[in-house]
C-alpha cells in the first residue's frame, strides 16, 4: 500500500508538469496565430491606403496631361490663322490640324456674326454635323459659348452633350470656342469640337487605362464617356477630380482593377507567415532528421564493424601513414607479415622496425620522395621487408594517396603482398621455359629437316636422271659431247637449285625476312616447267600452260615460288596417276585477279578432295601418301601467306580440284 501511494504521488507532479507545457505550447501557438492576423489586418489597410493614394496621383496627373493637351490645342488652333489665310488655305491648316489631334472632330471658322466661313471635319469618322445642321441664333448653345468667349477674352468650354449618328450610335462632344481679336475687336470666331471619348484614348493613352477605367462623369456620377477594360469586380480603390475649364466643368474619375486585398496583401506579411510556416516545418524536420542521424549512426557503426571484419580477414598488409611519414594504421595481416604488434608500429616515423638495416638509408630516402608530394606508380613496386626474427622476404608494394572528404590529402595508404611464393612460382615457370624453349628449338631443326628432306627431293631426282642420262650418252653414242654439256649444265643449276632451297628453307623455318625481286610470271613457269614435264613424262600427264599476255611483274621470293607450283604441280599429277583416271591434264594458269595482284593456279583432274581430307589438307604432317611427309601444302600456304594472300582450292569441272595464290604486283 505504502509503495502504490508513493508511485501515485510520482505520478501526479508529471501529469501536472505535462499539462503545464501543453498550456504553454498552446497559449504560445494562440498569441502567435493573434499576432499574424493583426499583422495581416495592418498590412492589408496599410496596401489599401498606398493603392488609394497612387490611384489619386495618377488621377491629378491625369487632369494635368488634359488641361494641357486643350491648352496646346487652343495654340494650335490660333496658328491656323497666321498671316490670315484664306479659305481654302485654312482648310488645309485645319484639316492637318485634326489628323494631328484625334480627339477633335471638327474645326469650324466663323466671322464675328457667327456665319460659317469654312469648316472641316476629322478624317477618322464621318461628319458629326450635316450642313446647315448649326443655327447661328443668338439664344443657341453656340452662340451663347462664343459670348462667354468673348467675355473672358479666351477660350471658352460648352457643356458636353450627346450627338446621335448615322450608324445608330453617337458620341458625347464638348465644343471649345476662340476669339480671334484684332486691335481688342472681335473679328470671327475659331470653333473645335472635342469627342470626350477620344480625349481619354488620346490624351491618356493606353498607359493609364491599362491598369484602370477612366472615364468623364457629371456631378451625380453619370459617366459621359469611358476608357478602359470593363469591370471585373467591385472596385474599391476609386479616386475623381474636377476639371475646371472656361466655361465648363468636367469631372474624371478612375476606377482601379483591383478588388478587395487579397489575403496575403503585401511582401513582408507573407514572409512573415511563410517563416511562421517554415519554423514549424523546420521543427518537424528536425525530429525526422534525429531520426535519421540516429539510424545513420546505427549504420556507420555497422559499417565500421563489417569494415573491420574485412580488414582482419584480409592476407594483403594494410598500411596507413600520414604527410610526416608516421604509421597511422595497420591491419592484422600487415602485423603478421613483419612479426610485429599494432601498438609496436603506430607512431613510427624515422625507421621502421621492419626495415632491413643495409636497406634502412635507401628506405628513408625513398619515403622523403612520396612525402614531397611525388606520387607513386599505381602499378606497385618491390621491396624487402624484415620479419621480428631477422628473415628478408620480398614483397609488393602498391601506395596511394588518402583523400579526406573536403578533397585534401592526409597521407598514404600501402597495400604490401608478400611474393615469395610468387617469387618461387616464377622461378619455377621460367625454368620450365627455358626448357620449352630448348624443345622448341629441336622441334625447329627436326621441322627444317623434314623441309629440307621433302624440298630437295625434286632437285636432287633431277640431277640422278640428268646423270644417269649423261652416263647412257657417253656410253652409247661416244660423239654426242653437245648433249652430255647440255646434262651437265642442267646438273649444275639444279644443284645450284637446291642451294637455294636449303637457304630459303633455312629462312623460312628462322622465321626471317626473304629477299624479294620483281619478276615476270612467264619466268616462273619457265623455271619449274622442265622439272614438271619430266615427273609428267614418267606420269604420262598432258602439262597444259594459260599465260595471259601483258602481264606485269610480280614482287615475291623467286626461289619460294617456284618451290610451291612445284609442289602443286606434282600433287596434282599425283592425285591423276590413280586408275580409273582418263584426262591426265595438268593446267597451270596465270591471269590478273585485279589491279594489285597477279593470280596462279594449278588444276588437276584427280578424284577431288572429300570433306573429312578437306578439314585438315594444310596441317603439318597429315598426308594421304603412302611415302609422303605432310609437309607440301603446309610450306606452300605458309609461302603464299607471307606473300600477303592465302592458298585456296576450289573444286574443278567436271572432276578434279584447282589450287590458287595471288602474287602483289611489283
Amino acid at each position: 500500500m505504502r509503495a502504490w501511494n508513493i508511485q501515485r504521488l510520482l505520478k501526479v507532479p508529471k501529469v501536472r508538469s505535462a499539462w503545464r507545457r501543453r498550456v504553454l505550447w498552446t497559449s504560445l501557438l494562440l498569441l502567435l496565430l493573434l499576432l499574424l492576423g493583426i499583422l495581416v489586418w495592418l498590412a492589408g489597410r496599410y496596401e489599401a491606403g498606398q493603392e488609394q493614394t497612387r490611384i489619386e496621383r495618377a488621377t491629378s496627373e491625369a487632369v494635368s496631361d488634359i488641361r494641357a493637351a486643350f491648352s496646346r490645342n487652343s495654340r494650335s488652333l490660333l496658328a491656323t490663322q497666321y498671316g490670315d489665310p484664306k479659305p481654302e488655305l485654312w482648310s488645309l491648316a485645319a484639316y492637318s490640324l485634326l489628323r494631328e489631334r484625334r480627339e477633335m472632330v471638327r474645326i469650324e471658322w466663323r466671322d464675328s456674326n457667327l456665319k460659317l466661313i469654312a469648316e472641316t471635319d476629322s478624317p477618322y469618322r464621318s461628319p458629326v454635323f450635316d450642313p446647315g445642321e448649326r443655327p447661328e441664333t443668338p439664344n443657341s448653345e453656340l452662340a451663347q459659348n462664343c459670348s462667354n468667349a468673348r467675355r473672358f477674352s479666351g477660350p471658352s468650354y460648352s457643356s458636353s452633350y450627346y450627338v446621335p449618328l448615322d450608324d445608330g450610335l453617337g458620341i458625347e462632344v464638348m465644343e471649345l470656342c476662340l476669339p480671334l481679336v484684332e486691335s481688342g475687336r472681335v473679328e470671327g470666331y475659331l470653333v473645335a469640337l472635342y469627342a470626350l471619348h477620344d480625349v481619354l484614348e488620346e490624351v491618356l493613352g493606353r498607359q493609364v487605362t491599362r491598369h484602370q477605367e477612366v472615364a468623364f462623369t457629371e456631378g451625380d456620377g453619370t459617366r459621359l464617356a469611358v476608357m478602359g477594360t470593363a469591370r471585373r469586380a467591385s472596385r474599391v480603390f476609386s479616386a475623381q477630380q474636377l476639371v475646371d475649364l472656361p466655361g465648363t466643368t468636367l469631372v474624371l474619375r478612375l476606377d482601379s482593377w483591383r478588388g478587395s486585398p487579397d489575403l496575403f496583401p503585401n511582401l513582408l506579411t507573407a514572409l512573415v507567415t511563410a517563416l511562421a510556416i517554415a519554423l514549424v516545418s523546420i521543427l518537424y524536420q528536425l525530429g525526422k532528421d534525429t531520426r535519421r542521424r540516429l539510424k545513420a549512426e546505427t549504420d556507420l557503426a555497422d559499417a565500421l564493424a563489417f569494415r573491420k571484419a574485412m580488414e582482419d580477414s584480409l592476407i594483403t598488409g594494410l598500411r596507413a601513414r600520414d604527410t610526416q611519414g608516421r604509421i597511422t594504421y595497420v591491419n592484422p595481416a600487415f602485423c603478421q607479415m613483419v612479426g610485429f604488434s599494432a601498438s609496436e608500429l603506430v607512431g613510427q616515423s624515422a625507421k621502421a622496425p621492419y626495415w632491413p638495416p643495409e636497406f634502412a638509408d635507401e628506405y628513408k630516402r625513398r619515403q622523403d620522395i612520396r612525402l614531397a608530394g611525388n606520387s607513386p606508380p599505381r602499378e606497385g613496386f618491390e621491396s624487402v621487408f624484415m620479419h621480428r626474427d631477422g628473415t628478408r622476404f620480398p614483397v609488393l608494394i602498391i601506395e596511394a594517396p588518402l583523400i579526406n572528404a573536403q578533397g585534401h590529402q592526409t597521407g598514404w595508404m600501402s597495400a604490401c603482398l608478400d611474393i615469395r611464393e610468387q617469387k618461387r612460382v616464377e622461378e619455377i615457370s621460367r625454368a620450365s621455359q627455358e626448357r620449352l624453349q630448348a624443345t622448341a628449338r629441336l622441334t625447329m631443326m627436326g621441322e627444317m629437316a623434314s623441309l629440307l628432306s621433302h624440298e630437295l627431293n625434286q632437285p636432287l631426282a633431277a640431277i640422278q636422271s640428268y646423270a644417269t642420262g649423261s652416263i647412257n650418252l657417253l656410253r652409247d653414242e661416244p660423239d654426242a659431247r653437245r648433249d652430255v654439256e647440255i646434262a651437265i649444265q642442267r646438273i649444275a643449276q639444279q644443284a645450284e637449285r637446291a642451294g637455294k632451297v636449303i637457304k630459303s628453307v633455312h629462312d623460312f623455318v628462322r622465321r626471317r625476312d626473304q629477299a624479294r625481286e620483281a619478276v615476270l610470271p612467264q619466268s616462273l613457269i619457265d623455271a619449274v616447267l622442265p622439272l614438271i614435264n619430266l615427273q609428267a613424262r614418267k606420269l604420262s600427264v598432258q602439262v597444259r600452260l594459260e599465260v595471259a599476255p601483258g602481264l606485269p611483274a610480280v614482287q615475291c621470293d623467286r626461289t619460294m615460288v617456284e618451290q610451291v607450283l612445284l609442289n602443286l604441280a606434282r600433287n596434282g599429277m599425283q592425285a591423276m596417276d590413280l586408275p580409273g583416271t582418263r584426262n591426265r591434264v595438268l593446267t597451270l594458269s596465270v591471269h590478273r585477279a585485279n589491279d594489285r595482284r597477279i593470280e596462279f593456279s594449278v588444276a588437276d583432274q584427280g578424284m577431288g578432295i572429300s570433306d573429312d581430307i578437306a578439314a585438315q589438307l594444310f596441317t603439318p604432317f597429315f598426308t594421304t601418301k603412302v611415302e609422303g611427309m605432310g609437309l607440301g601444302l603446309s610450306f606452300c600456304r605458309t609461302v603464299a601467306e607471307q606473300h600477303g594472300d592465302t592458298l585456296v582450292f576450289l573444286p574443278n569441272q567436271p572432276q578434279g580440284t584447282v589450287f590458287s595464290f595471288a602474287l602483289p604486283v611489283a
